[in-house]
């Protein structure tokens, strides 16, 4: 229920807090006194959208705070629950609108995005005019007001679950068609390139491995000349035969010297053995040089085979092994593409068969509700003298969706014997407020933690017609908090509280303010209603009559 609503400096509001109470809530005042601003403050405070510019001229922001109370099974709480906002039954919305356009939101002081506000309004409060679009003068929301009226909301979430994994299924089973006419399409690469892949075999790390084993081949030709060169040398024709022919000529000579080379012929013959060793070495080098030509050319034809190849693929010539893998998944994919695609269309049937039985299940709900639905307005109608108009909710097969098979629509007949049609092109002004309602009344019940704010819903109709529209409207208030937007001093005098919305000029400024009344103001508010400017003792006497015939 709304509680309190402040307003501060929006359009020709300078600072208004008004206190509503449970029940019939009236709101009355001359045309162009500003009921259409205190209806576009409440608004944007719940987040709806509505004129761009709200803040009063001169002021740096308007500010709208409204006050509701949550009772213990409101919808409302499980929006502050989700949103983390803590609730003890009172819940506070502000929004803030500067002069340059930036709006701000709080709920129980806490910054909440456009989004959390109007998920929590919806459960607070619905607005309703008589040419209101939100649903029930537009055929593409009757769907879900049926929905609201026949409770179906678990059938629905089996409806959407079945549409979310068949079309699930239809864009796997499009995927995999795809992805097989690709396959199919380059086939004969696959093949090949496989085919290649597989017939050089590369490994890991191998480029590497060429890389170097041919870059050591190659320094090796170039310095295998040096150490042979150092081989002769010190080899028999070189060093090696000069060092043994000086130790012979030394022999010969220290028969005669008496030990005088004896020195000498030792530090000879370690030279002699340590030029020995040195040989060894050398040979052990050229042993070990890997110079083979023709081992080289297998090196080389190998490496530019990798390197080719890579280049042929795209790719670096480490990765031809990973890359010739997936290529062979691909090829796999192909040559499996035709049993894989039996089994997703398959699956696809059978997806399309499960949400067909919960379209079913929900459509025969559907037509249970609309039968009472249909019921319940005739009950609706009576009341408000149209007992001879006809409701009429047709349901007919539409395009399959999240929301199932049904396309629903609201259809009156005004006249006995007259064919249906199209809410909004058959109704009259005055008709159409009558039916609005009733349909109104079908669809609010149980939503007793709902506002109900009616723009003018009495507009086209006077006197009886008038008079039983604010009788259905105080009934059902009795459950319900409503707010109404009058000019009908019939709906009037039915109202528990009554507001007057005037215009004056203060200081040169044009502001509206909105005042509770006195019963002595009430009826002078009436008699206003039912005579105009001059308000005579007839008028007030009439007024008078009105509020005690209620």
């Amino acid at each position: 229920m709304l509680r309190i609503l402040t307003i501060r400096d929006m359009l020709l509001i300078d600072r208004l807090e008004l206190e509503f109470q449970p029940g019939l809530n009236v709101l009355t005042g001359e045309t162009g006194a500003g009921k259409s601003i205190l209806l576009d403050s409440l608004g944007f405070v719940l987040g709806w959208r509505g004129r761009a510019e709200l803040v009063r001229q001169g002021a740096a922001q308007g500010d709208v705070e409204a006050v509701f109370e949550l009772g213990a099974g409101h919808a409302g709480r499980a929006v502050l629950e989700e949103a983390g906002i803590a609730c003890d039954g009172e819940v506070i919305l502000r929004r803030v609108n500067t002069a340059e356009g930036r709006k701000n939101a709080w709920i129980n002081d806490r910054r909440v995005s456009g989004e959390v506000l109007r998920a929590l309004s919806d459960t607070l409060v619905e607005l309703h005019g008589q040419h209101d679009d939100r649903g029930l003068l537009n055929p593409r929301g009757h769907r879900q007001l049926l929905d609201a009226f026949a409770g179906v909301e678990g059938l629905l979430k089996e409806v959407r679950r079945a549409w979310r994994a068949l079309a699930e299924m239809r864009r796997a089973r499009e995927a995999a068609e795809a992805r097989l006419k690709e396959l199919r399409a380059e086939e004969e690469y696959l093949r090949h390139a496989v085919a290649e892949l597989d017939k050089l075999d590369p490994q890991a790390g191998e480029e590497a491995d060429l890389d170097i084993r041919r870059r050591r081949m190659q320094a090796a030709t170039r310095l295998r000349e040096d150490v042979q060169r150092a081989r002769q040398a010190i080899g028999e024709d070189g060093a090696e035969r000069l060092g043994l022919d000086a130790l012979r000529w030394l022999e010969d000579a220290a028969e005669g010297l008496e030990g005088q080379l004896d020195a000498a012929l030792e530090s000879l013959g370690q030279a002699l053995a340590h030029l020995s060793d040195a040989q060894a070495g050398v040979d052990a080098c050229l042993d070990a040089m890997d110079t083979d030509p023709a081992t080289l050319e297998q090196v080389e034809e190998r490496l530019f085979a990798l390197r080719g190849l890579a280049r042929k693929h795209g790719v670096l010539a480490d990765e031809l092994g990973p890359h010739a893998e997936a290529l062979r998944e691909r090829l796999a994919a192909l040559d499996a593409g035709d049993s894989d695609q039996a089994a997703l269309v398959k699956a696809e049937a059978e997806g399309a068969k499960a949400f067909d039985a919960a379209c079913a299940a929900l459509s025969a709900a559907r037509q249970e509700a609309a039968a009472r639905l249909d019921t319940a307005m005739a009950r609706e109608l009576a009341p408000l003298k149209m007992e001879r108009a006809v409701f009429t909710t047709v349901i007919s097969e539409g395009e399959p969706g999240p929301e199932g098979c049904d396309a629903v629509r609201f259809e009156v007949a005004t006249n006995p014997g007259a064919p249906t049609g199209a809410l909004n092109k058959i109704a009259s002004g005055g008709e159409l407020s009558r039916f609005l309602l009733a349909l109104k009344v079908c669809l609010s019940r149980g939503n007793s933690g709902l506002t109900l704010i009616f723009d003018e819903i009495d507009r086209g109709v006077g006197g009886a017609t008038a008079d039983a529209v604010g009788r259905r409207l105080r009934a059902l208030s009795e459950g319900t908090q409503i707010l109404v937007v009058t000019h009908s001093p019939q709906v009037a005098a039915l109202g528990a509280h009554h507001w007057r919305v005037s215009k004056a000029v203060i200081e040169g400024q044009t502001l509206s303010n909105v005042i509770p009344l006195s019963a002595e103001e009430r009826i002078d508010e009436i008699a206003r209603m039912l005579s105009g400017d001059t308000i005579t003792q007839a008028a007030r006497g009439a007024a008078k009559a009105l509020i005690s015939a209620h």
